[in-house]
């Protein structure tokens, strides 16, 4: 825990691995670092700029923590007005809840609102896998396209069935692991 002091106040604030940054929009202003909605309004509250002006809006930039939350930042364009529920979910979700918006929202193109939509609402077919045959292996010993005796299997081209996934499949990487997924 990481208590921020002030003259006036004290604010106490979880102190998350995410480091952001708030830029201001005023040229004539300096923006500042905080780990916490606590710490940026703590920090926010009274900014003036270098004429003593109020300073309101900001760019919210990704400054440092998990190369998965760095990707659920961009996924769901965190701005100003919703950086709280990003907070939220980089505590509150766990990796899985993560990579299916990390996917939905960043790569698929689906619409998110971290305050009312859950995060496995989204229907998606997703694979820990390193590549599309490796997908193609997986679905002939699953018996996905029908019993196919075991001295046939080795006659199969793996490489076509993989081809014909890849127009419903796709890869992604995401902290290091190899996904192949598909939204339906």
């Amino acid at each position: 825990m990481e208590t921020i002091k002030n003259t006036d106040t004290q604010i106490e604030t979880v102190n998350y691995e995410t480091q952001l940054h708030a830029q201001p929009y005023d040229l004539s202003a300096s923006g500042f670092y905080f780990r916490s909605v606590e710490e940026y309004e703590h920090k926010s509250t009274n900014h003036k700029n270098d004429y003593g002006d109020e300073v309101e809006e900001y760019e919210i930039q990704f400054i440092d923590g998990d190369d998965l939350d760095c990707d659920l930042f961009k996924a769901l364009s965190v701005h100003q007005g919703n950086f709280n529920h990003y907070f939220t979910a980089c505590e509150d979700w766990d990796d899985d809840q993560k990579i299916k918006v990390i996917i939905a929202v960043g790569e698929a193109g689906y619409n998110f609102d971290p305050e009312s939509d859950d995060p496995d609402g989204f229907d998606i077919d997703l694979y820990e896998l390193d590549s599309l045959k490796e997908l193609a292996e997986q679905f002939v010993e699953e018996g996905l396209f029908g019993e196919i005796p075991e001295n046939i299997r080795f006659y199969l081209d793996y490489d076509a069935i993989a081809r014909d996934l890849g127009m419903d499949y796709s890869e992604i990487r995401l902290n290091d692991t190899n996904y192949i997924y598909r939204m339906a």
